[in-house]
């Protein structure tokens, strides 16, 4: 943890406008996707588990993953972090691009910070290296992240947007034209496509089975197209840093969301959505959504100005590395009971199951709010 003022913020990569005034919408949309890993899909099941009517089963389903081909709203999660990542780089990095070299070191260090902290929530100190997970979300980051912002440091907007078109091509022919030994071109199943087999091949310690077992969902060839989704982002940032009026910036990104999403959609029949492999028409349409997402964020919070109602979601945003790695070490759950236990036996089973994630959740906020208060935040 390090404690510092707005100023040591900015100076630090967080993202400004003009050089002044926060971008809040960022801050505030990487908090409401952080929401929901803290506990946002424990509450809102536990919630909708109170009404037996079809259309709550329905939009339960919405916050599990889909267990192979398919697009759900928690698939989103992960990619929208991954866009987010990348719109900051134009502004943490933007006055390194007349002297790249300069920035090299900064990159290096922020992905070897979030490779170790990565190891560490995945049990590195318990000294297993047999039974470890090598990979996972903060590597996947690091990776992403330091890829894009070398590729940001060296091209433009064209540049970067053809890299971001070759990477999703390249990727449909490698899965589409390559077979996994013993397989056929173009098997995008669980147990018979391309990445799968060079994840069990080459990957060491373990493949655990909620990572489909075949592969790992943040495995060794499907972190290649996971940058283009941080470039997506990259562009994005661009286009929010130019100067076109916030109406117009607002509408571009609409628009190019709802491209992306219908030519993702178009794409998937014949290169299927999968997020385990983050497949090329994945990355469209997961983009075209976070498009989408920021189009409104950005909106109501920074042209509209709406920045109050934003808090309660920037307190999260601001410390999104801290409160994915507490949890694994403070047990907000146990607290929850501690605190609630009482109230929500007397609530009965199905909503004593709501006031539990509600604590839970308002913990992990209390907590973030805590860290926001005392100008505390975790900084790579």
């Amino acid at each position: 943890m390090d404690k510092a003022g707005r100023r040591d913020q900015k100076r630090d990569g967080a993202v400004t406008a003009s050089g002044e005034q926060r971008l809040l919408s960022l801050d505030a949309l990487r908090g409401f996707d952080m929401f929901w890993i803290m506990g946002g899909d424990t509450l809102a099941n536990a919630v909708l588990a109170v009404f037996p009517q079809p259309w709550a089963v329905r939009l339960r389903e919405q916050f599990e993953h889909v267990e192979w081909a398919g697009f759900r709203f928690y698939d989103l999660i992960f990619p929208l972090f991954l866009f987010l990542v990348g719109c900051v780089i134009p502004y943490s990095l933007g006055k390194y691009q007349s002297q790249p070299s300069a920035a090299v070191w900064r990159i290096l260090r922020r992905v070897s910070l979030l490779l170790l902290l990565g190891l560490i929530a995945n049990g590195l100190l318990r000294l297993q290296p047999g039974s470890l997970r090598y990979c996972g979300v903060l590597q996947r980051i690091g990776i992403c992240y330091g890829l894009a912002a070398l590729l940001f440091l060296k091209f433009r907007v064209r540049g970067l947007m053809l890299i971001t078109l070759a990477i999703l091509l390249g990727y449909w022919a490698v899965l589409a034209l390559v077979p996994a030994p013993g397989g056929m071109r173009g098997d995008y199943t669980k147990a018979g496509n391309l990445a799968g087999w060079l994840d069990r091949r080459l990957l060491p310690g373990q493949i655990p089975a909620q990572w489909y077992g075949f592969g790992d969902n943040e495995g060794l060839l499907s972190t290649i197209p996971a940058v283009s989704t941080v470039l997506l982002g990259v562009l994005s940032g661009l286009w929010l840093k130019s100067g076109w009026s916030g109406l117009v910036k607002a509408g571009g990104l609409a628009v190019a969301g709802v491209l992306l999403v219908s030519g993702g959609y178009e794409w998937s029949r014949w290169f299927p959505i999968i997020k385990n492999i983050w497949t090329s028409s994945f990355v469209l349409v997961a983009g075209g959504f976070s498009l989408l997402l920021l189009s409104v964020f950005y909106l109501l919070i920074d042209v509209v100005g709406l920045r109050r109602p934003a808090f309660f979601w920037s307190v999260i945003g601001m410390n999104a590395i801290a409160i994915y790695m507490v949890p694994r070490f403070v047990d907000f759950d146990r607290m929850a009971v501690f605190f609630l236990g009482g109230t929500a036996r007397l609530a009965g089973v199905q909503w004593g199951a709501v006031v539990l994630a509600t604590g839970a959740l308002a913990g992990q906020w209390l907590f973030l709010y805590w860290l926001y208060r005392t100008r505390t935040f975790l900084r790579l």
